[in-house]
């Protein structure tokens, strides 16, 4: 997983690149000509260590600039070890990020009815590597395109670029995990389809520069966390499952 989230790096900070560059081709001619026009001619470089040294000021700080958003991006791309919270009773939160939704509602797209959610918001600060928050089967994927809405705006989470995974636990049921695409996250990354094994805290997708995760569980599990808190992926836990045994 984490080598196909290096390469998923990789291919995407060229295909950045080349958006950026696309779009912003003006905008880089209009820079560049300026630094032509201020270059003096190479006779007169050659008799002014003045000029010279401004001109290689310029290009310095055009080159820093480019270090520091490579830099931006690698950090955000960072995959963390972290010591990972297994029990069986216990769900365990799909995100790093806040808590900014604890509520009960209806779930439309898979269950028709009733369940907890709990919102994980990332910021763009936030590790974003989404993890199993329990462990089964997978029974339910389907990716939704959508609207790029702020991430903890209501209708996300039905408006929203979205994926929706449900595993199915062997003594608690299904529980449903939902990507959520925010204004800057214009992609969601998801390793998982209908039958492969989920294992808790093991990563299972991906979303790009900041977003939302949501998790819908069933009525009568405990939730552990509160509202505003910061939250740890597959370290902090989120809710206990009523014992059935």
């Amino acid at each position: 997983i984490c080598f196909r989230l290096w390469l998923l790096f990789f291919f995407d900070f060229l295909y950045t690149v080349f958006l950026w560059l696309s779009s912003c081709w003006i905008s880089l001619f209009a820079f560049f000509f300026f630094l032509m026009i201020r270059r003096p001619p190479r006779s007169t470089l050659d008799r002014s260590s003045a000029a010279s040294d401004v001109y290689k000021r310029q290009v310095f700080i055009l080159a820093a600039a480019l270090i520091v958003v490579l830099g931006i991006v690698i950090w955000f791309f960072r995959v963390p070890s972290r010591t990972v919270t297994t029990d069986d009773q216990l769900v365990v939160s799909p995100a790093d990020g806040k808590v900014v939704a604890i509520e009960e509602g209806l779930e439309t797209e898979y269950f028709k009815d009733k369940r907890i959610q709990v919102s994980v918001f990332m910021s763009p600060l936030n590790v974003h590597v989404n993890y199993y928050p329990i462990s089964g089967t997978t029974s339910y994927y389907k990716y939704h395109p959508g609207k790029y809405l702020v991430a903890w705006h209501p209708k996300s989470s039905t408006e929203n670029e979205r994926s929706t995974v449900v595993a199915n636990h062997p003594v608690h049921g299904e529980v449903l995990f939902r990507q959520i695409a925010g204004a800057l996250a214009r992609r969601i990354c998801t390793f998982t389809d209908v039958g492969r094994t989920a294992v808790q805290g093991n990563e299972f997708g991906f979303i790009k520069f900041g977003s939302r995760v949501d998790l819908l569980l069933p009525l009568d599990a405990r939730i552990e966390v509160d509202l505003g808190q910061t939250v740890t992926g597959a370290s902090t836990v989120i809710a206990r499952f009523k014992d059935r045994s």
